[in-house]
């Protein structure tokens, strides 16, 4: 077999958005022979940008894979989207790679979405480079933003290429490693001339050099020791010790560059060749077997039993759905039959497809370490494990965060309403941050999703690719309810109706929960004084209750509900009496417990110039904002932190350019549900009375 596992690198680009991660990607594939002309964010060719959506607003939205060549080494690389409503792309991509490159802007440094992937890069324990871009800008810092990665994300950042120059005088790199200076000497960055290190450049060369010789020195006791006899290192003995920290997490190698103007980006697929790992280096993936409960290992290896994780699912038109899979171990062909073991689902294997963006190279099979995509799955949505047949091994599922916006959605005509739902359930299988439901009190269909943004594109997505015309209605928050106190309650359902009658009773208590601990239910009824077999069903009633809400319709989090006590007709009482009454239970101790109604408060960073920083901080705190920091950026930019009930969010974009004559730029992403003040607790509530 020619291909080996030590020559496969699976890899993610990720960042802020407009750090310039896709102009990155569109160089990497074409120094790598990939692409035969360099495509353009801003003209609308990027290859890795291909929805329309993507093209015409200059951003990335879903996440693209891809594969390429350099040396011989195969790269598989996922570009991510940036903007913080399509975090989950990021997510379920960092769940199933090996490596990440994070690219920070030169001039803005680490900014808050690139907070959020670093957070997401630590939970899977992902090693990556950072890769300091945009140093042709003005106002471009490369030191600065190696500080800002120590002092803003507690990295440990290790400089291995510094850029020779900055903003218009960019002209080259600084290789640390193999204490030489790379001087580009066209435009398009193909060609470029190696010079040893010149007499004005020694000096910051030496620096780093030292710093670097005495990092590599500490992955093992052999290089220390070899470090202290002779004061340095050689260039194999760097390479060894800082890819061994890379891949322990331990560090952050750190490279510059200008991907626009095409500087820098050899030195960084070099980089990633040499320091990030293959799927030989990390630890084997562990499942559990659903049957025993006991931990299995799958090793990187195309000999042992075959498991995959399908991270992503996407509607392709030509071929139908597309599901994208990471093989962990062993080996899958096409036209086999492989277990769904989170359903326990047998699935037909149609084809096996290598992506390059939204184009396709048919494969006769995969292996251990590939990043695939299979066409034929029925039943596999993200997040589920594919095994061979008669395995039991299922692997870690993939978390995604909870939708905080919603909107109504009604089709234009009843040929729009039979294809709704059906696209609907497609882009909800693409996306577990996206749901829709059927409000059974108004007959609408609401979906909600991540933001403003992630709704828009979905909703345009209904129009160009599902061919559904549909008017949407206003954006609405995603409130909660919850109690702030102890409260007990009784719940009786008798009805006598000649014949059999109905009969259910029960007694209950509910308590408040930390908050985010969800929905607890316990049964201390002792003595068969409500059947075993009803309590089910007093739970079935009191999680009805609490899911449509009792103050004003919004769901019930973080409380317990225990059943004390009961009674029960030995002929007149059923499932459904039990159900009922639970209901009637929830409903009153719920009014007995101090309701409260919870609002999703967002973190949001607004960057504008010090002169209209007065103006934004008061239009802030007329929508409820708590100022949590105001720090000075490079230039004279300020930084504002603070957070603000995402009710009051709504059209900022359109206040914030006019307040700053389009100077000021914000990010905004989910911080917490907190109670909402009185005076919108007492709004919601004869919103509620009213339409009810």
């Amino acid at each position: 077999m020619s291909r080996e596992l030590k020559n496969i690198r699976n890899i993610g680009i990720a960042a802020h958005i407009d750090a310039g991660k896709t102009t990155l990607t569109e160089r990497v594939l074409y120094y790598t022979g990939k692409s035969h002309k360099i495509g353009e964010v801003h003209d609308g060719n990027a290859t890795m940008d291909w929805m329309v959506q993507e093209q015409e607003r200059g951003i990335t939205i879903t996440s693209a894979a891809t594969t390429c060549h350099w040396g011989d080494t195969n790269v598989n690389i996922i570009d991510t989207p940036g903007h913080v409503d399509f975090t989950v792309e990021v997510e379920r991509s960092l769940r199933v790679l090996d490596g990440m490159v994070a690219v920070f802007c030169g001039v803005a440094g680490v900014q808050p979405q690139s907070e959020t992937v670093w957070r997401q890069a630590n939970k899977y324990k992902v090693p990556r480079i950072a890769f300091v871009n945009k140093m042709d800008r003005v106002g471009a810092n490369f030191d600065n933003v190696v500080r800002m990665l120590k002092d803003n994300l507690h990295a440990n950042p290790v400089v291995l290429g510094a850029p020779i120059g900055a903003e218009d005088s960019l002209i080259g790199m600084l290789d640390i490693v193999n204490s030489k200076e790379i001087i580009y000497d066209s435009k398009d960055g193909e060609s470029f001339t190696v010079h040893e290190i010149s007499e004005e450049n020694q000096a910051t060369y030496d620096a780093y050099r030292e710093k670097l010789c005495e990092v590599a020195a500490e992955s093992s006791e052999e290089l220390i020791e070899k470090y202290l006899e002779t004061g340095e290192l050689t260039t194999e003995d760097i390479i060894v010790g800082i890819r061994d920290l890379t891949c322990r997490v331990e560090i952050i190698p750190v490279l510059g560059g200008s991907a626009f103007k095409n500087k820098g980006v050899q030195p960084l697929l070099d980089a990633v060749v040499s320091y990030l790992p293959s799927p030989l280096d990390v630890e084997a993936v562990v499942g559990i077997d659903s049957k025993s409960g006991d931990e299995v290992k799958c090793p990187a290896d195309v000999d042992s039993p075959f498991a995959a994780l399908a991270f992503k699912v996407q509607t392709d038109p030509f071929v139908g759905k597309l599901t994208y899979a990471r093989v962990y171990s062993g080996t899958i062909k096409a036209g086999s039959y492989v277990v769904n073991t989170s359903k326990d689902k047998r699935e037909r294997v149609g084809r096996l497809l290598q992506m390059h963006a939204n184009t396709r190279t048919e494969l006769k099979e995969a292996f251990a370490g590939d990043i695939i995509a299979v066409i034929g799955l029925k039943d596999t949505k993200t997040g589920e494990t594919l095994a061979e047949e008669n395995s039991k091994t299922v692997l870690e599922n993939i978390t995604f965060p909870e939708p905080v916006i919603f909107v109504a959605i009604e089709p234009k005509t009843k040929k729009d309403q039979e294809k709704l739902s059906t696209s609907l359930t497609r882009l909800s299988e693409e996306d577990p941050t996206f749901r829709y439901r059927s409000d059974a009190d108004t007959g609408q269909t609401i979906i909600s999703g991540m933001g403003e943004l992630h709704l828009e594109v979905i909703v345009d997505r209904l129009k160009r690719e599902f061919f559904v015309e549909a008017n949407i209605g206003k954006p609405q928050v995603s409130y909660k309810e919850t109690i702030a106190k102890h409260a007990k309650a009784e719940g009786k359902f008798v009805r006598q109706t000649g014949g059999r009658g109905q009969y259910g009773h029960c007694i209950i208590t509910i308590e408040p929960l930390e908050r985010g601990k969800g929905f607890e239910f316990e049964s201390k009824v002792v003595g068969g004084r409500i059947p075993k077999e009803y309590i089910g069903s007093v739970e079935k009633g009191v999680v009805g209750c609490l899911d449509t809400g009792v103050v004003a319709g919004f769901p019930l989090i973080d409380v317990k509900v225990t059943v004390l006590d009961g009674s029960f007709h030995p002929v007149d009482s059923s499932d459904i009496a039990f159900q009922v009454a639970g209901s009637y239970a929830a409903k009153e101790a719920v009014k007995n417990a101090s309701p409260q109604i919870l609002e999703p408060i967002m973190d949001v960073e607004v960057e504008v110039p010090e002169t209209n920083m007065g103006d934004v901080i008061s239009d802030l705190n007329s929508r409820r904002g708590k100022i949590e920091s105001i720090d000075e950026d490079i230039q004279g930019i300020k930084k504002i932190k603070a957070h603000v009930p995402l009710s009051e969010m709504f059209g900022y974009a359109t206040a914030v350019r006019s307040l700053t004559q389009g100077r000021g730029v914000y990010t905004m992403q989910f911080f917490s549900y907190s109670e909402c003040p009185k005076n919108v607790y007492q709004a919601l509530v004869a919103e509620r009375s009213k339409g009810g």
